[in-house]
């Protein structure tokens, strides 16, 4: 791969090099064309007549990376792709997934765009091909298709509105928000960044009471993305994507929609990617940013005098959403008044199947759909977050809590003593740890120069929330590829060039990564400029309850202070007093106001009691 640097405003290159392995993410030109090469090639086309598919404008080609590159696929060789097969049951058919075409495979030479080999493996074994299977009545998901299955449940309107506007202050893609502030970015491997985050310290000094600014993180990014399937079987097997490295999660980011994707008061943030022709594609409406009542924030009744105080919690939201072949994911980063910073990940979509034949013995490695054939197999989503973080400055430390029972003793007599050990990771190798919940695991980035009142280092805390392991053996073929696997959480010292834990180009690339680079040179974590890459994912079994189409699972953990401030900083947020909404505005079309945004029969924007949109350029 050779990898250049343009300058912003010159355009000229200033800097340029060669990277030996690796091949650059696939373009959805690309996309588009493999599916056509794969259609028009009569080997191929062979295999498919022989499984009863000869209207080839029904036939899905998903265009697959190769997943585990053998040595014929190395990117020294080539740019190759392994596309997957399903065919729809009818032009006007909204899944396709219900009727997999297994048996098939294919390597389409993406230089010359020519399929390079096909393989058709029941006709090399002499046995007949897998059947398609039949068109599963439950397998609709549009509109069409639902309500003339379906009756309505009739769910009443829910309006969101906020009369005298949003709490946040934007300018250009700075955002200020309840203390809170940071700058929105966006790239095309990663889709949303966040930038410079900061919290103005209420208890501490600063212009005007508002508190003086205090640095957590320089940079926030979903870096790296993998879903390995667990069935050995073809094409399972082959199913290992990087989905941020080998296609990209903001090149496939969605423009959004008001009222569907993002509810109330909206800002939005346009994005610009490269095509694949060098040319450039803007993504409007590719960052929400909107507010949220979250429930309570706090509450306390005094029972002795009935002294009574609540706070309603309110939290922002800044998401985008990508669609990757079958799946769709939710990427957020919320920010809390009470300093709180939590990462989520919301997945839907449809599952990505597979076929048996009728009456054969279930296979272990999914769940059967359908009693004539359809099966899902069992997968993994991971995600690994990088997060460059600055507690007060960039000289940091890393310490590791956890909580443990106390030893038989004296004064441990009921055996009921436990407590919190702060055990510090002084060196990279030392940060790479998994996450433990029966122990209270958690990572602490700490400033030692930085001191709390009472007089202990600030620092700012790891928290996992929901997590799973790896569901493979050590020793597998994807663990090469996707050495950060191996652990949850890793800390290493910062390098400019290491911002994806498989490196920039892992499609068709088989070394480690950054995990193993950290480990061999064990570079000290002790008041140094520290970068945390935390793995969290969910474990996908797939349930009849899953088809046709995966209802939104949640995945999330936060980043909350921990003797940061020296108390908490919710103490200020106003009470909430009670007032009577009010029926929001719909308008028919066109701009509604200043700064306003709206798609034509959207609701309102500003209005009053409309729901209010406005759009930066990123």
């Amino acid at each position: 791969v050779g990898a250049a640097a343009r300058g912003r405003v010159s355009g000229r290159v200033v800097a340029a090099r060669r990277i030996p392995r690796g091949q650059p993410a696939m373009s959805e030109e690309e996309y588009e064309a493999i599916e056509a090469c794969v259609k028009e090639d009569e080997v191929f086309a062979g295999a498919m007549a022989r499984r009863g598919v000869t209207d080839m404008s029904l036939l899905m080609v998903d265009p697959w990376c190769v997943g585990l590159p053998s040595e014929d696929e190395s990117s020294e060789r080539g740019r190759f792709s392994r596309p997957i097969f399903w065919v729809k049951a009818s032009a006007d058919d909204d899944n396709g997934y219900a009727r997999p075409v297994v048996g098939v495979e294919v390597l389409v030479d993406m230089y010359s765009m020519t399929c390079i080999r096909v393989v058709d493996l029941d006709a090399d074994a002499g046995r007949p091909p897998v059947p398609v299977p039949p068109a599963d009545p439950a397998r609709h998901w549009t509109r069409k298709h639902l309500e003339a299955r379906w009756p309505s449940r009739g769910v009443k309107p829910l309006h969101v509105t906020q009369p005298e506007g949003p709490s946040w202050r934007v300018a250009g893609n700075r955002v200020e928000w309840q203390r809170w502030s940071f700058r929105v970015g966006f790239t095309p491997q990663e889709g949303l960044v966040m930038h410079t985050l900061a919290y103005a310290d209420p208890t501490r000094d600063g212009p005007a009471g508002a508190g003086t600014p205090r640095p957590v993180a320089y940079r926030l990014s979903y870096a790296e993305m993998i879903v390995p399937y667990g069935d050995p079987r073809s094409p399972h097997v082959r199913k290992n994507a990087f989905d941020a490295g080998e296609d990209g999660l903001g090149r496939n980011a969605h423009e959004l929609s008001l009222g569907c994707d993002c509810l109330g008061t909206i800002r939005y943030f346009d994005a610009a990617v490269a095509t694949g022709d060098g040319g450039a594609r803007v993504i409007r409406n590719a960052v929400c940013l909107h507010e949220e009542d979250f429930g309570t924030l706090w509450k306390h009744r005094d029972w002795r005098d009935g002294a009574e105080e609540v706070r309603r919690a309110r939290r922002l939201v800044v998401s985008f959403i990508a669609t990757v072949a079958n799946y769709e994911y939710k990427f957020a980063w919320h920010l809390y008044q009470s300093g709180d910073i939590e990462s989520e990940v919301t997945l839907s979509g449809v599952l990505s199947t597979g076929a048996e034949r009728p009456g054969d013995a279930p296979p272990p490695w999914g769940t059967m759909l359908t009693n004539d054939g359809l099966y899902a197999p069992t997968h993994q989503h991971f995600w690994v977050v990088r997060m460059d973080m600055a507690v007060d400055g960039v000289a940091n430390s890393v310490v590791e809590s956890e909580v443990v029972a106390d030893p038989p003793s004296p004064q441990n007599a009921h055996r009921g003593a436990f407590r919190a050990v702060a055990t510090p990771l002084r060196s990279e190798r030392m940060a790479q740890r998994d996450v433990s919940h029966t122990r209270a695991r958690a990572w602490v980035v700490t400033n030692e120069a930085r001191r709390n009142r009472t007089g202990r280092a600030v620092g700012w805390k790891l928290i996992p929330g929901g997590n799973c392991a790896y569901g493979g053996r050590e020793d597998a073929s994807i663990a090469r590829r996707a050495g950060f696997l191996r652990h949850h959480f890793w800390a290493t010292q910062y390098r400019a060039d290491e911002r994806f834990p498989a490196g920039p180009f892992p499609n068709q690339n088989v070394d480690e990564g950054v995990a193993r680079i950290a480990a061999a040179r064990d570079a000290p974590l002790v008041q140094a400029d520290v970068v945390l890459w935390y793995l969290f994912g969910i474990t996908h079994v797939p349930r009849l309850e899953d088809w046709p189409i995966v209802a939104f699972e949640r995945v999330s953990f936060k980043l909350s202070p921990a003797g940061f401030f020296d108390y908490t900083p919710a103490i200020d947020v106003p009470p909430q007093e009670f007032v009577q909404t009010r029926t929001s505005t719909h308008c028919e079309s066109g701009d509604c106001g200043d700064g306003g945004c709206t798609a034509e029969g959207g609701a309102c924007c500003g209005k009053e009691d409309g729901a209010a949109c406005a759009r930066s350029r990123l």
